[in-house]
Order: C-alpha cells, then sequence, then structure tokens
C-alpha cells in the first residue's frame, strides 16, 4: 500500500461497542479492537462518526443511548476514535440539550453522520431538524448527513449560510456529478468522499478541481468500506502535498476547531 507520513482523519467510520451493533456486512470486525487495529494498520491517526444499531429510535433515550456508546469508544480509544453524535428532528429540545452537553462537557464537536433511514431522524428539512440546526449554528458543530435528495440539501444550506453542512458519500455517475456540482455553489456545503464514487478513476482530481481541496474530507464508511482502498484512493490521484493535507485532516480540523 501507497504510504502517507501525514495526519490522517477519518471524517466517516461508525464504531462499536458490541459485536451485533457492527455494521460491516460480513462478520468483520468484530470487535472495536479488531476495528481500531484495522484503521491504525492504514495509517489512519484519528476516526470520527456515530454509532449505528440499525433500529428506528422509539424515543430520544434511543439517541442518548447511541451518543454515550459513541463516547464509550472515545474512552477505551482516546487516542483515535472521535465521537459524532445523533440528533433527532421529532426531539428538538433534547436534542438541544445534547448538543449543549456534548460541545460543554466532551468536547464533542461534529454532528453525524446522521442517517434518516437507519434511526428514524424524519426529513433533514423539517421544522424540528431547522431548530436543532440554529442550535448548531450557536455552537459551530458541523453536521454530516446522509441525503440522496438534492432539493432537501439546498433547502438546509440556503436557510443556514452559517451551518457547515457535509454531504455524506460523492455517490457514482450522474448522482456524483449531480451532488459536486451543489457543493460547488454553497460555501457551507462540503463532501465527503466516503462510500461509492472514488472508485472511478480521476474522481477526486475533478472534485479539487471543481469544488477546491478545501471543501473535500477523507471519509471511509468503515467498517462498510475498506479503509484501505480510500487511503491508497486518493494518492494514487497524485494531488499536490498541499491538496492531500487538506483532504486527510486540515478541512476536518479547519470546521471542528480540534487540536490533536
Amino acid at each position: 500500500m501507497m504510504l502517507y507520513e501525514g495526519t490522517i482523519i477519518d471524517a466517516h467510520i461508525h464504531p462499536f461497542i458490541c459485536e451485533k451493533d457492527c455494521i460491516g456486512r460480513f462478520g468483520t470486525p468484530a470487535t472495536l479492537e479488531e476495528m481500531a487495529s484495522t484503521l491504525r494498520a492504514n495509517n489512519i491517526t484519528r476516526a470520527c462518526g456515530t454509532v449505528i444499531e440499525r433500529k428506528i429510535a422509539e424515543s430520544f433515550e434511543d439517541i442518548r443511548k447511541w451518543n454515550r456508546m459513541g463516547l464509550q469508544a472515545k474512552s477505551l480509544y482516546p487516542d483515535l476514535f472521535i465521537p459524532g453524535i445523533h440528533v433527532h428532528g421529532a426531539f428538538p429540545e433534547e436534542s438541544a440539550q445534547e448538543i449543549g452537553y456534548m460541545y460543554e462537557k466532551e468536547n464533542v464537536r461534529w454532528i453525524g453522520e446522521l442517517v434518516a433511514h437507519s434511526t428514524g431522524t424524519g426529513a433533514y428539512d423539517s421544522p424540528g431538524m431547522f431548530a436543532i440546526y440554529e442550535t448548531a449554528v450557536k455552537w459551530n458543530m458541523p453536521v454530516n448527513i446522509h441525503c440522496a435528495d438534492l432539493e432537501v440539501v439546498e433547502n438546509v444550506v440556503k436557510n443556514f449560510p452559517k451551518l457547515n453542512v457535509i454531504l455524506a458519500h460523492p455517490d457514482d455517475a450522474a448522482s456524483f456529478l449531480a451532488r459536486s456540482e451543489l457543493v460547488s455553489r454553497y460555501e457551507n456545503l462540503y463532501l465527503d468522499i466516503s462510500g461509492t464514487g472514488l472508485f472511478r478513476w480521476g474522481m477526486l482530481q475533478y472534485c479539487v478541481k471543481l469544488l477546491g481541496a478545501h471543501k473535500i474530507l477523507f471519509g471511509t464508511d468503515f467498517p462498510i468500506c475498506n479503509p484501505a482502498m480510500y487511503v491508497a484512493g486518493v494518492l494514487a490521484e497524485k494531488l499536490s502535498e498541499k491538496e492531500n493535507e487538506l483532504i486527510f485532516a486540515g478541512n476536518f480540523l479547519r470546521l471542528t476547531g480540534l487540536a490533536l
């Protein structure tokens, strides 16, 4: 594998505490330790994301439980895992309190990945979510969302120009072109490269030319996807040293204000 000597921050992972909650499809990794060792073996310095339990939230207690599981992953591997947190459009007041608590007490600086079809968050542009975004702006917390409906994404970024929104996944073919074009039109909209898309040769160079490297974040969606492919995929496109630095870590650090 190609080696990279700089910092790599994976902005899109899904840690787990119990084996049953691993969303990898083929029985691996079986433990959080195996997940951590795989990330490290691929030179990934730190990794951020939400715990996904594959169930629709029945109350905010489910949301709170998943967030505490993320904190547990951090406590077990403080030099690797960075928690992302869940919020829920049906519980805007509880979500606002959770954001404030996580920011002030736990040094959490990232919301998401939010996956509405897995957790039942509801529409990303619902009144409840809009109330939550107001709190996210107050705390300067970026939000990473999984959303195929680009009209919804545009509605969010237009209504909240001070909210930094990271659109998860480039996707493929025509969908990728539409997603990247939308990102190019809004200063507060970014793209993470996890999931489908990076395997298309030239996709990353196209993104850098269209968006600028400052709008792209490294992510793998591990344990669903193979992290080695994403590290190698970035390096194979022979970007400049500065572009690699921004994509691999600089943009995440700038958006979160975290210091490693």
